[in-house]
């Protein structure tokens, strides 16, 4: 397999995400084996695993949004044409674009007002939770993306993506 620098730039949330979920589980499952095998356990197992997944978590939600993964309701899309369905889309990318910028702003505010610790490594909680702002970082700016790009649809200088429309099976 080849290294691809271009690909690690550009999907970088995703292999950072990656990182973390493979230390989550190594380290796991470690745990696991010191404590039936070899009858000890690692006392701060428990809180990087929760460091690892949380951060893991915000990771591929910011890489989700990203990559326009994430679950939507279209149903308005899918009855509408033209003008009507490029400013239903429109709407909508700014609708998006208002709550990630809203949630960045209240989730800077609750960490930099956060004094919690972890109880066995004296880690301050700012760190598990600044994940939390990079990954609305990403969403908000890949938001801003997204309604650059329906502005550019909705005044004709690109053309309007095909909706995807599920068949019944």
């Amino acid at each position: 397999m080849k290294f691809d620098k271009k690909d690690l730039l550009s999907n970088f949330e995703l292999y950072l995400g990656g990182f973390f979920i493979a230390c989550t589980v190594i380290i796991t499952i470690a745990n696991v084996f010191t404590r039936y095998c070899l009858g000890f356990t690692f006392f701060w197992n428990q809180e990087v695993a929760l460091i690892g997944f949380v951060w893991t978590i915000f990771l591929g939600a910011a890489g989700a949004f990203k990559h326009r993964m994430m679950m939507g309701v279209d149903f308005l899309l899918q009855v509408t044409h033209g003008k009507v369905r490029k400013t239903i889309r429109l709407a909508g990318s700014i609708f998006v674009l208002i709550i990630t910028s809203t949630m960045l702003s209240l989730s800077t505010a609750y960490i930099l007002r956060s004094q919690k610790i972890t109880p066995v490594l004296q880690i301050s909680y700012k760190w598990l939770n600044l994940s939390i702002i990079l990954s609305f970082v990403l969403i908000t700016i890949y938001a801003i993306r997204n309604v650059i790009n329906e502005i550019l649809i909705f005044i004709g200088k690109r053309p309007e993506p095909a909706l995807i429309v599920e068949e019944n099976i």
